[in-house]
């Protein structure tokens, strides 16, 4: 006997506030499949509120209640049983964050989690890795957002250890070029102090960022991205102005700036992890809030 139930999950970033919609399909003595019915992405940049005058401003929270009433006629139009409503780094350091999810709470009755950095990280490894790790292999995990970056690294199926750093490309944009240089610094350390005794690790790329230059690249689901054209992407994306990203590669114009803060995360960690090849499956914290919601873990 089939059965299919609808879950929703707002993710609300640094960057952008994403809805998806997904129907969780159960089978009797099959393991449950996942599949995204919906996604809707709004480019409400919380981020340059949040990491520039430390507040959300008035605008932005219009937005956000447009949105969240939005997302709420879209959820109920698709049958959303059970959601969820996560916000990240810029809900979590504006001074007026916690009001800003009182007053959507009000005025859209949706309540909204202000998750931290290790929670995030765990609501995303509990997304479908499992099918991409190898047993016997290693890997460093990378989720960049826009005001945060998490990493994990498993190695044999198992998480070995993971941290989140206010390392995101709102954030990056935003801050002095010696202020990006001292986070770079921390993260270094920490990466090559967690990945020194792991020969022959791979890089899980997530986020929109990722998602966008797997696109770019061509390349067939499952099939990891070298280090080498990654490097060559970077290179040719930082030659090119904000402008001509946007109508020579069809960025979205909040796309067009924050890639290449992005690109430079990425190679970064695949360098101080000896890294030489980065698999984008497609995952984020949207996915794991769905997955987590289906197994009463929010």
């Amino acid at each position: 006997m089939l059965k299919i139930k609808k879950y929703g999950a707002i993710d609300i970033g640094s960057n952008a506030v994403r809805l998806l919609v997904a129907n969780v399909i159960e089978e009797k003595n099959k393991e449950p499949q996942f599949k995204k019915s919906s996604l809707v992405r709004v480019p409400i940049r919380l981020g340059a509120d949040a990491f520039v005058s430390g507040t959300i401003s008035e605008e932005n929270i219009n937005r956000m209640i447009d949105a969240m009433e939005a997302f709420k006629l879209i959820m109920k139009v698709h049958g959303v049983e059970k959601y969820k409503a996560c916000a990240t780094s810029a809900m979590r350091e504006a001074e007026n964050g916690i009001d800003v999810a009182n007053t959507i709470l009000k005025k859209t009755q949706i309540e909204i989690d202000i998750i931290d950095g290790k929670k995030e990280a765990a609501i995303i490894s509990s997304t479908d890795l499992n099918q991409l790790i190898e047993s016997d292999a290693t890997y460093l995990y990378v989720d960049v957002g826009g005001g945060s970056t998490e990493f994990t690294l498993f190695s044999q199926g198992r998480i070995i250890n993971s941290k989140s750093f206010k390392i995101g490309t709102v954030r990056l944009i935003n801050n002095k070029k010696s202020e990006n240089k001292a986070i770079f610094k921390k993260v270094q350390e920490w990466i090559q102090e967690n990945t020194k005794n792991y020969k022959r690790i791979s890089l899980i790329g997530s986020g929109g960022n990722i998602n966008k230059l797997f696109k770019m690249s061509g390349r067939d689901a499952g099939k990891p991205i070298s280090y080498i054209y990654l490097n060559a992407q970077y290179q040719f994306l930082k030659k090119m102005s904000y402008k001509e990203r946007i109508s020579e590669l069809s960025l979205n114009p909040d796309r067009a700036d924050v890639i290449v803060p992005a690109t430079k995360i990425y190679l970064s960690a695949m360098k101080w992890s000896g890294a030489r090849k980065i698999f984008v499956p497609k995952i984020g914290l949207s996915d794991g809030i769905i997955k987590s919601l289906y197994l009463n873990k929010l």
